[in-house]
């Protein structure tokens, strides 16, 4: 059995979170994703969607085998429960894969670490982010704040 570990945010899940899922999904037999915590998000704006509602949404995602929220403080303390084959990274996440590697392998773990594909947009108007989702919907409906 390869196990593979996912990992985001997945607010606002969209064709490109989709994609990504589907794509670690391909690289194993069963798929873990861990999604960061709301308050540990600092890399960009933090989720609008609560953790255990983001959770329960990734979870019913057909390529997902288990889904659960991250370490309050240890982002490997999952990876090290899962003792996962394949971590599977987003195209486009922050994350230095070489850093990743190194600290697996300080914790003993024997994981190899893969970038997902990028997901293309296939029409012209459609939005594969959950920013460009939030403009959008500030641009179309107003900025509840103004």
């Amino acid at each position: 059995m390869t196990r593979v570990v996912a990992q985001g945010t997945f607010d606002l899940i969209h064709p490109g979170h989709v994609h990504y899922l589907e794509d670690a999904a391909a690289m194993g037999d069963e798929l873990h994703v861990i999604l960061a915590r709301r308050e540990n998000v600092t890399h960009k704006d933090p989720p609008v969607l609560p953790n255990r509602q983001r959770r329960d949404v990734v979870a019913a995602l057909d390529p997902v085998d288990h889904a659960r929220i991250g370490h309050p403080e240890d982002i490997f303390a999952p990876i090290e429960a899962i003792d996962p084959d394949v971590i599977a990274l987003g195209f486009d996440q922050h994350h230095d894969a070489a850093a990743i590697e190194a600290e697996l392998a300080d914790r003993g773990l024997d994981c190899a670490v893969e970038r997902a594909s990028p997901r293309e947009a296939r029409y012209d108007d459609e939005v594969l982010s959950s920013g460009d989702i939030a403009d959008r919907v500030l641009a179309q409906r107003g900025d509840s704040d103004a």
